[in-house]
């Protein structure tokens, strides 16, 4: 969000970076994390925005979050033992005094572990480091080329299988075809590729597909190739240039004085190659090289094969024959690297019966980075380990290449059926976002299956987005089923990886570390675990590793240590479940910080790996249960929550008895007699704090579980935060802590009782990671607020998080969000939306590293002034007609300037789709665990642009929801006519600048139940677009009800005062204002503002406002045209046997240009009836036109010479048949236009003419191919006789003079008729060019007709640009142009 003080008063929407690290310290420190960027949309949600892969922002002063990255070098080390660092009980969770570090400790700190108990775990069971557990990692995918990524300590393969769940890398090898008598093949791309011949393929049979090499690669090694390939591009360019430049000098030193018109045109041509190649310097665009893909079945296994040749400087290397076949990774843990260049790893997987090729790439560091720090084992660097170098892992790829690696709903779902067929033990996602409903949606309930059914543990990143409270994201933080897991730093840490000055005498969480509780009241984050790291990075990162921070880090440091319990549970023969575990963590953790509502923070504490064994150990014989909470107030069935949450003022001020339903739930594998039928426990009941929590003191609980209720009464409490819990306890085996816990979480608000609306919080007093929260019940009216922070007390600069969120029922936390850095005491301003009635939060928090060293306490003082406008309409919908709205203003607080304006910006079109196809997915990947095979509809949409715009598709229905939607994936792809795939997303669609055309939108939409996506096939969508300036509608404000009409009584501004309401009619734009092409159903879009900031101009734009309300505008059905219906004023004088004679002559025509020619009998036939009705009607233009148009229709012609004869024949029948006199005669004339008769033949004589010029340019065309095919078959002559190449330069090009030549007289014929520099008729230009030798003539001229022609490009132009490059020699563009042939005209639509 751009905060309105700091970007030119934009009342905009706060961005919020969610799971990478927000933020770090001075120094920079490298923040690497596949994220997803959120902002508040017009109604405060938070949604997601494309990612700047690797550089993710953190918050700034506009609101933005982003960093550096720093690396660190392999390097050779020695072992010492760690005397420092902190995480257990026994060192006081991390305190440390006198902190010293050497160079061990500082090592250590880069890959944190003692802090968790980890490496004291490992020294007690070395054989317990991970070895027999296998985690799934779901993110952006792994190198399996990484440093300490290849074995585990045990000597196995650390990395079983590499998948990309995606479908990102996947390429179409559905065309098959069988190899030459010299091995070769035609790869789909077109190239001429040689098959080795010691490759076994028993069938004979190749499948092969082509990729855009660049499609496989993140943006920023996309970016590192192109760098260096343009270099080495501008070498070659500049050497043809300087060739080009010494051609025209020779050539004015031999000819002084240039009045010849030949050498003048031969001077132009050596000009314009000098032109050409200076601007094709200027408008380069890399599209990358093209990699040809061939797959095949060698008996055994499906074989794969790549041909690089593109991507190296060298000829000899990248040839398919001498690439060593892979196969699928799983089978032999193979991969290859594209070049040297790119140094960039890839393996493949083959699905379909090797009709799809999986390419598998990563779409950034991040992964890999997760990966290591979870499992990475480097034998000469044990100090760098991660935290469980035995275990194994499987890669599975959910952020999608072609989305900058966010995460996708179909992503989600194959990486789940991977997990459970791999049978893996353990889950880890560092990926999220803000939800909707927490523990709800499609992909919940998968993982719900997979926890309780198959027993994996699934653990993730409760998020990025704090300190404010309520800010976890989904899944890690808002899931039952899912550990979220919170980002701790320790002094060690802090000292070695942050390098800070002084580090904090203890640990803390991080400032930006989410903080819980959910919406409903559930704990949000469940444990800590060290946020930063020094990890493995991908090989193209040309480095070995990179430090990067952010809960992403903490929750693979938390998967490596359950792996060690996993570890050691498999080898005591321990039975592994989640439940148990997750027991194990919770009750054996180190709390962080001393104050009960820390948990909110922290979850229970900082885990211990040690400390959890311990008490595995001693609860094996306990049945593995979880205990399921499910709350409702009394007397009421509906919300039910997971814990308690009382946050608005209503609920603070009177005590409220709660139901509690307890529901022990164990796997779905449990014996019924052993374990569900004897499962009875004594449970005793505990309140944090009885006067404010009352609970009954025992329960029996039983497999059918029990209700009991518990009372809340927050009335005596002060304003502010509090937080306890009820939570019941083994009668016969307390030792085992909680076996579950009751949240309850009260932020008590202050009211704001004086008038204005003022509220301040003095002297507050900040150092290094202090955070301060302030509760305000926001006054009813106020819906923005005007904020100053003033702070003074300091030397350093000092870095602040200020936060405010507010919870409503079905919507995301309303988050606003600034970082503000202090140079020196001064005030700063700020502006934001807010909801009246409900509690805000206030979260003031100085970063945890700002300020270290100085000392000195930071005072703030923080001064909020509530503003609000009421209005009767929040939402305007004009509704096409010429009544105006009446808007209805009230100040309930404070006097207020009534400023309203309003405009309508944007246009939205609806669709329905043209076609519906359902299939059912074919491959294994999409087998659900439950065995139901995932279906897939696709549904497609047409349409067309007048004029180049920007586009974004919208569906309301599946919109900016991931996780908190039962509906399992979609995904959208815009082409045009040529196939091209102009912009691609998935449910937070973005805007795709699209030229003029006809276009398909083609939606993927996926789910097991048929009936869901049966309901689907008429499913509107939307295409919106921004509305240029110039067609912008600014609405106007009448005072009077007939204002729109008689243009009196504008209304302006006015002051509000409080109890008094004032109105104004807002008008509906003029009908002859509305944009052109603005169609019947189209809604025009935009906002409406009443009032305006204090400190700000009067602005006429609504969003820069405060709070804008959205106004849309129905499009109504166009006016009628006046001339419709009227007959014509002259009546036909012709007799009814004439006009019977023409019509059946007009309807045989139409017949005849009808018929297909597919076959030689059809061709047959056709020349025999075209005979005919030449004979019938003889010298009848229209007839004749379609005759040579049936021509030209013709595919898979044998003899071209004859071929083109008859083409020139049927044109020169057109021309003969038109009285070319009359018709120039008739353009020297003007015609009247008022005159109706004039104007018809006018339209007569303007078809005649189109008729001529497209038979003589045909004719034209026809005579070049004749030649063409002559001047082949006598090259090939000579060169069979070894005589030397004929002379194609010059006047001679063809042997004979072109003064007489048929081609010449042609061209300077249609030259009286059209314009031969159009689009329409160029090409015959540049071929006349080309004939006389005139080479950069013809490109210029065939260059400035692709550029004029506003439709979709013509494959032929660009053809006919590759051949008159390669006669001109300049490779180095043809080989450019070669690759945009690619991206302009594929084969086919790449797959979903």
């Amino acid at each position: 969000m751009q905060n309105p003080i700091f970007k030119g008063l934009t009342w905009a929407k706060p961005q919020s970076t969610f799971i990478s690290p927000p933020f770090h310290t001075l120094p920079s420190l490298l923040i690497v994390g596949p994220i997803r960027k959120l902002k508040n949309n017009s109604g405060n949600n938070f949604k997601k925005r494309s990612k700047k892969e690797w550089n993710h922002h953190h918050r700034s002063g506009s609101g933005i979050r982003g960093g550096k990255y720093w690396a660190m070098p392999c390097s050779s080390i020695q072992t010492s033992n760690i005397t420092c660092g902190g995480g257990d009980g026994g060192e006081e969770n991390g305190r440390l005094r006198n902190f010293k570090l050497n160079e061990s400790t500082f090592l250590a700190s880069l890959m944190p572990k003692k802090e968790i108990g980890a490496d004291r775990f490992i020294e007690a069971h070395p054989h317990y480091d991970g070895r027999g557990a296998l985690i799934a990692i779901f993110d952006s995918g792994v190198d399996p080329a990484a440093a300490g990524l290849q074995l585990t300590s045990d000597g196995k393969p650390k990395i079983l299988d590499v998948i990309d769940c995606t479908g990102s890398g996947d390429v179409d090898t559905s065309k098959v075809v069988k190899a030459d008598g010299d091995g070769r093949i035609r790869g789909a791309s077109g190239a001429s590729l040689v098959v080795n011949s010691s490759w076994k393929n028993p069938s004979g049979e190749w499948h092969v597909g082509y990729k855009l090499v660049y499609e496989l690669f993140t943006d920023t090694l996309t970016s590192r190739l192109k760098k260096e390939r343009k270099k080495k591009w501008d070498e070659k360019n500049q050497e043809e240039i300087a060739k080009a430049v010494m051609h025209l000098d020779e050539f004015d030193q031999k000819h002084t004085k240039v009045e010849d018109p030949k050498l003048k045109r031969a001077r132009e041509d050596l000009q314009n190659r000098i032109d050409i190649l200076r601007k094709q310097a200027d408008s380069y665009d890399d599209k990358g090289p093209v990699i040809d893909a061939v797959v095949w079945h060698d008996g055994e296994v499906w074989r794969v094969a790549l041909d690089t040749q593109s991507l190296e400087d060298d000829p000899k290397c990248g040839k398919l024959a001498d690439f060593v076949p892979l196969t699928n990774y799983r089978i032999e843990r193979k991969y290859g690297v594209f070049s040297k260049l790119d140094a960039c790893t890839f393996v493949v997987n083959v699905y379909d019966e090797g009709n799809i090729l999986s390419i598998v790439t990563d779409s950034s560091p991040h992964g890999t980075h997760v990966a290591g720090i979870a499992t990475a084992f480097h034998p000469q660097e044990p100090l760098l380990n991660g935290v469980a170098p035995g275990a194994q892992l499987i890669s599975c790829k959910i952020g999608d290449s072609r989305l900058g690696s966010m995460e996708t709903g179909t992503g989600l779902t194959r990486a789940l059926i991977a997990a459970v067929e791999h049978k893996c033990d353990l889950i880890n996602m560092s990926y999220g976002e803000p939800t909707l409903l927490p523990d709800y949606g499609r992909f919940v309930d998968l993982v719900n299956e997979v926890v309780n059914k198959h027993r994996l543990i699934f653990v993730s990143s409760a998020g990025n987005s704090g300190p404010a409270l309520s800010t976890v994201g989904a899944p890690g933080g808002t899931s039952s089923s899912i550990i979220g897991v919170g980002a701790y730093v320790s002094p060690a840490m802090a000292a070695g990886a942050h390098s800070v000055v002084e580090p904090p005498s203890e640990g803390l969480e991080y400032t930006w570390s989410s903080r819980g509780p959910t919406a409903d009241g559930d704990f949000g984050v469940c444990i800590s675990a060290p946020g930063g790291a020094v990890a493995p990075v991908p090989t193209w990162t040309l480095q070995g590793r990179m430090l990067m921070n952010g809960t992403s880090m903490a929750s693979p440091s938390a998967c490596g240590g359950i792996a060690l319990l996993i570890s050691a549970m498999k080898a005591e023969g321990i039975s592994v479940s989640p439940y148990s575990v997750r027991k194990a963590l919770e009750n054996t953790s180190v709390p962080v910080g001393g104050l009960p509502e820390d948990k909110l923070t922290t979850g229970q504490g900082l885990m211990q790996v040690d400390k959890a064994y311990e008490y595995i150990q001693k609860s094996r014989d306990f049945s593995c249960v979880w205990y399921q909470i499910k709350i409702n107030q009394s007397g009421k069935s509906t919300p039910t929550s997971r814990g308690i949450y009382l946050r608005e003022a209503t609920a603070c001020q009177q005590s409220t008895e709660w139901a509690v339903q307890v529901d022990p739930k164990f796997h779905e594998d449990a014996s019924k007699l052993e374990e569900l039928v004897t499962f009875e426990e004594c449970i005793e009941l505990h309140s944090s704090d009885n006067a404010v929590v009352r609970a009954p003191e025992y329960l029996l609980l039983t497999h059918n579980g029990r209700t009991f209720n518990i009372i809340v009464d927050p009335t005596n409490l002060s304003d502010g935060l509090h937080y306890y819990e009820v939570y019941g306890i083994d009668c016969k085996a307390p030792w085992r802590g909680p076996l579950f816990r009751i949240p309850i979480t009260i932020t008590k608000p202050k009211a704001v009782m004086n008038r204005p609306p003022i509220i301040s919080f003095s002297r507050m007093s900040f150092l290094p990671g202090h955070i301060e929260r302030r509760y305000i019940e926001v006054p009813l009216g106020a819906n923005w607020v005007e904020a100053t922070m003033r702070t003074s007390g300091f030397d350093t600069s000092r870095r602040f998080f200020v936060d405010t969120v507010q919870i409503c029922p079905l919507r995301r936390p309303i988050k606003w969000e600034s970082v503000v850095t202090f140079s020196s005491p001064t005030a700063k301003s700020f502006a934001f939306p807010v909801v009246g009635g409900q509690t805000m939060e206030l979260a003031i928090a100085q970063f945890w590293s700002s300020g270290m060293g100085s000392h000195e306490t930071t005072i703030v003082d923080f001064e909020i002034v509530f503003h609000g406008i009421g209005v009767n309409r929040t939402e305007v919908v004009l509704d096409g007609s010429e009544a105006p709205i009446r808007i209805e203003a009230e100040a309930l607080l404070a006097s207020e300037k009534l400023a309203p304006t309003a405009v309508l910006n944007k246009i939205r079109v609806p669709y329905r789709p043209t076609e519906a196809k359902l299939c059912t997915l074919p491959t294994n990947r999409d087998k659900l665990p439950s065995g139901k095979q995932i279906l897939a509809l696709t549904l497609i949409y047409n349409f067309k642009l007048e004029d180049g715009a920007e586009v974004k598709p919208h569906i309301p229905l599946l919109n900016n929801r991931i996780y908190d939607t039962k509906f399992e994936s979609q995904f959208y792809m815009i082409s045009d006519t040529n196939k091209r795939v102009h912009a691609m997303g998935d449910c937070y669609p973005n805007s795709s600048k699209l030229p003029k055309g006809d276009y398909t939108l083609q939606l993927y939409l996926r789910h097991d139940n048929v009936q869901y996506l049966e309901k689907m096939k008429q499913l509107v969508l939307f295409l919106e677009r921004n509305l240029e300036e110039k067609d912008v509608v600014r609405l106007n404000l009448f005072s009077e009800p007939d204002g729109p009409v008689m243009g009196n009584g504008t209304f302006k501004s006015s002051v509000l005062v409080p109890g008094k309401k004032e109105s104004f009619y807002l008008s509906p734009p003029n009908k002859d204002r509305l944009p052109k092409n603005c169609s019947q159903g189209s809604v025009l879009l935009g906002a409406i503002s009443h009032g305006k900031l204090s400190y700000a101009e009067e602005g006429k734009n609504p969003q820069k406002n405060p709070v804008p309300y959205q106004i849309s505008y129905v499009v109504p059905p166009n006016k009628t045209d006046e001339d419709k219906g009227k007959g014509s004023s002259s009546a036909c004088t012709k007799p009814i046997a004439e006009r019977l004679e023409e019509e059946v002559r007009d309807a045989k025509i139409k017949v005849f240009g009808s018929l297909k020619q597919d076959t030689d009998e059809d061709r047959s036939e056709w020349k025999k009836l075209a005979q005919d009705l030449k004979s019938e009607y003889p010298k009848y233009t229209p007839l004749l036109v379609k005759i040579l148009e049936g021509l030209l229709s013709r595919s898979n012609i044998g003899d071209k010479i004859h071929h083109y004869e008859e083409v020139i024949g049927a044109a020169n029948e057109v021309v003969d048949s038109i009285d070319r006199d009359q018709l120039a005669k008739f353009f020297s004339l003007k015609s009247d236009p008022e005159d109706e008769d004039a104007e018809k033949n006018k339209k007569k004589m303007e078809t005649t003419r189109d008729q001529l010029a497209e038979a003589l340019y045909q004719k034209g065309l026809a005579l070049a191919e004749i030649e063409s095919v002559k001047g082949e078959k006598a090259s090939a002559l000579a060169a069979s006789e070894g005589t030397k190449d004929l002379d194609q330069t010059g006047d001679s090009a063809v042997g004979f003079d072109i003064r007489s030549d048929l081609f010449e007289e042609n061209f300077k014929e249609l030259t009286k008729w059209v314009d031969l520099k159009s689009s329409k008729y160029g090409t015959l230009s540049v071929l006349r060019e080309r004939r006389c030798g005139r080479l950069g003539t013809a490109l210029k001229v065939l260059n400035d007709m692709i550029q004029d022609d506003g439709e979709p490009p013509k494959k032929k132009l660009y053809e006919l640009k590759l051949s008159l490059l390669d006669d001109i020699g300049w490779s180095h563009l043809s080989t450019y142009e070669r690759q945009w042939m690619h991206v302009h005209f594929p084969p086919s639509l790449p797959l979903f």
